[in-house]
């Protein structure tokens, strides 16, 4: 299985367009025979968990098996509309390597080891939904913890992407190395005593971490 993420930022006069194609994409998507898995995702102001949307910047995700076509999973009509509205198209083709949990109660990169030998460049999609009584713990406590994230060791880039504002919210992370990735998230003091945190008061009602090896970046 494949992934492919692509993070579309449109021209300002076109904004409304991204609202449009939340609705208008979900048709193509849904009888497109390539593609097994798809979400159409919003974006944060400052790469990471915000809530503050950016209402120019749209995500698509979808898992497929095959070649690396953009037109096979994604559509002759999806694509003539970024080219038409949007300024910039980041597109990364990725295979999922690693990773647990659920994501609308599937396993939507297939059933992944929950670790590997793989230690070099990594990409990592983190998700949740937060229970609706925990969203006043986890803004408090995640938020401020995955604005250092930028400032780590490793660190490349990264989008906070999201299905539902405040409420259903994942980072898209790239790291030059899995070790690096690994000491941001599990070595700083704060970041550990979160992670404790969300398990022992439960504040998701599902989560998901994958991560996976980069096959090709395109952006235009």
């Amino acid at each position: 299985m494949r992934t492919s993420l692509i993070i579309v930022k449109y021209y300002p006069i076109f904004a409304i367009f991204g609202f449009l194609s939340m609705a208008i994409f979900r048709i193509p998507l849904f009888f497109n025979k390539n593609i097994q898995f798809y979400k159409l995702m919003g974006t944060g102001k400052n790469g990471t968990f915000d809530k503050i949307p950016d209402l120019s910047q749209w995500a698509i995700l979808v898992t497929f098996e095959g070649d690396l076509n953009l037109k096979s999973q994604f559509g002759s009509f999806i694509l003539k509309w970024f080219d038409l509205f949007c300024k910039r198209q980041t597109i990364y083709f990725l295979k999922p390597i690693e990773g647990h949990g659920l994501w609308d109660k599937k396993k939507v990169f297939g059933n992944l080891p929950a670790t590997t030998d793989y230690e070099g460049v990594i990409a990592v999609l983190t998700r949740a939904t937060i229970r609706l009584n925990k969203l006043r713990y986890f803004w408090k406590n995640v938020a401020p913890i995955a604005s250092q994230m930028a400032t780590a060791e490793g660190f490349v880039n990264s989008y906070g992407v999201g299905e539902i504002p405040w409420i259903k919210q994942a980072t898209f992370s790239v790291w030059e190395s899995k070790a690096m990735m690994k000491n941001f998230a599990y070595k700083m003091p704060q970041h550990k005593a979160v992670i404790k945190k969300t398990r022992k008061q439960k504040w998701y009602s599902e989560d998901m971490f994958t991560r996976f090896t980069i096959l090709q970046k395109i952006e235009k």
